[in-house]
């Protein structure tokens, strides 16, 4: 019972951490008002195509990507992480108006290529200055990361369990300016108590020599990080078209309603709370490799059961086995891949949320010309045959001994990149030791 009962007290009781948790639950909400409804905002108000939404998508996604990776960098080396919290929440507030009432394509693709570009950064920012806070309190043991990690990704997922229901009423109620509009008040929420309640911490001497020592292209070239990235990168497509896709296989194929939609997409977070906690504390004691495989397992039996569901309410009872797979790829991930650069947060967890742009714009390129070929339930039968190949990619790359089996700080070793039986601390090698080209 201690093992439950003390993380959330030492949550509810630091300063550092409530503030980190409300930031959670605005980021969450903002996100839960938009993502489920994107695809019907795209082909349904503006009148996109299925194919010309994949290629809205894929220009804003590719500069977000762009976008994020610089500013994750200056995060290490130059700005605080409240800095950043603070510009991506202000240019969201931008954008999320600006989609509320622009309608023209060449605008929207502006809007949401720069302001939105910028707002990207905010995910990966927070995660990553909750990695500093846990790291640097005397209340967490070191080998607890992992869990206090999962407490903090579990209030973001609290926010997914009312928040598609209540965008969903807003949008009846008041059309999509309304949903976006709501969207943009929430990441406003977000902005004031980021500049108001968050603490500023400058990147230290450690980090911004790890930076500099160390560029993410250099980290890149080992195989076994190579090889997780693509794999997430090849899961994220999925888990993208995925999102697209069941608004519109409810409609449109299974002959739902629009409430239904928001019933689907807020039955898997209920789940995703005990499973976040649960997984969390299991991730102190076994291999984070083995449970993202696991959960990728799971992956390929959700979209090859989604792909023969025959009613609305068979969707809702296969969002719990979603709500285990989130659990692990949106949570012990997030610590997974923060081990790979654990002097550099802000460029590892950015690692993690590039992998899931770039598998964002492959399944939006790939979206509309599935649909527009095969219908709505070949997507999810690609989707289960990808995260097969993800699968697959990780079996064949596996990290010897992953962060998760030691009970040592997680901030200064990195298991899953080490091919020796000791670990080394990537932060502190020499970019020739990781297969520099110039070698």
């Amino acid at each position: 019972m201690d093992s439950i009962l003390v993380p959330v007290w030492t949550v509810f009781r630091v300063r550092d951490f409530r503030a980190l948790l409300v930031c959670n639950v605005l980021l969450g909400l903002t996100y839960s008002f938009v993502a489920p409804f994107l695809s019907m905002w795209g082909t349904l108000e503006v009148g996109m195509s299925p194919v010309r939404f994949g290629v809205f998508m894929t220009i804003t996604s590719a500069v977000a990507i762009a976008v994020s990776t610089w500013l994750a960098r200056w995060s290490d080396t130059r700005y605080s992480r409240k800095a950043m919290l603070v510009i991506g929440g202000a240019t969201g507030v931008l954008g999320y108006v600006g989609y509320a009432f622009v309608r023209d394509f060449v605008w929207l693709t502006l809007i949401g290529s720069f302001l939105l570009g910028f707002s990207s950064i905010t995910f990966s920012q927070l995660f990553a200055l909750v990695r500093d806070v846990v790291n640097a309190s005397d209340e967490v043991p070191a080998h607890e990361l992992p869990l206090y990690v999962n407490v903090f990704r579990l209030f973001f997922a609290l926010s997914w369990t009312v928040g598609p229901a209540l965008a969903a009423w807003v949008m009846n109620a008041y059309s999509f300016e309304g949903t976006f509009l709501v969207a943009a008040l929430c990441f406003l929420l977000f902005t004031l108590f980021v500049q108001f309640a968050v603490r500023a911490v400058p990147p230290t001497a450690a980090t911004r020599a790890a930076a500099l020592a160390l560029p993410l292209r250099v980290a890149l070239l080992r195989p076994v990080v190579l090889a997780h990235f693509v794999g997430f990168a090849l899961f994220f497509a999925c888990s993208t078209m995925g999102m697209m896709n069941l608004p519109l296989l409810i409609l449109n194929t299974l002959g739902g309603e629009e409430h239904q939609v928001g019933i689907a997409y807020s039955v898997a977070p209920v789940f995703e709370l005990p499973f976040l906690f649960y997984l969390g504390l299991l991730a102190t004691r076994i291999d984070h490799a083995r449970m993202i495989r696991a959960s990728l397992i799971l992956a390929v039996v959700f979209y090859g059961l989604l792909a023969q569901v025959g009613a609305p309410w068979h969707v809702y009872v296969l969002q719990v086995l979603s709500a285990a797979i989130v659990a692990v790829t949106s949570g012990v991930a997030i610590t997974f891949f923060q081990n790979f650069l654990p002097e550099q947060a802000g460029t590892a967890t950015n690692l993690y949320s590039n992998a899931t742009r770039i598998g964002a714009t492959g399944g939006y390129l790939l979206f509309g010309y599935l649909v527009a070929e095969g219908g709505h339930r070949a997507v999810f039968v690609v989707c289960a045959l990808f995260c097969a190949l993800a699968l697959l990619l990780l079996l064949a790359f596996r990290p010897p001994q992953s962060a998760g089996n030691r009970r040592q700080h997680l901030g200064s070793t990195v298991g899953p990149l080490d091919h020796r039986d000791e670990p080394r601390d990537l932060g502190r090698v020499e970019a020739r030791d990781l297969g520099d080209p110039a070698r």
